[in-house]
């Protein structure tokens, strides 16, 4: 977790489902001071799919990741 922006979130396969996700992102919102943010790769549908039902919204994308790898990101923001 940094500033409002969940820098890392991966939760065991095995815990899937349980809430566990859920937990720590309502955790990391508590810590925020304003929206809470996350980049996730576009090409991780599961993950995008969790967070569009948190209620993340995608605001905008970049064809490359923070490293400038071709891993196209979707940038997301709670409540947006």
């Amino acid at each position: 977790y940094s500033s409002d922006t969940i820098e890392a979130l991966f939760v065991d396969p095995a815990y899937h489902r349980t809430g566990a996700g859920r937990f720590l992102v309502a955790h990391a919102q508590r810590l925020a001071t304003g929206p809470l943010g996350v980049d996730v790769n576009e090409q991780n549908d599961g993950a995008l799919r969790f967070y569009e039902a948190m209620g993340f919204t995608v605001v905008s994308r970049s064809p490359t990741d923070g490293a400038g790898r071709p891993f196209p990101l979707a940038h997301m923001r709670y409540g947006a």
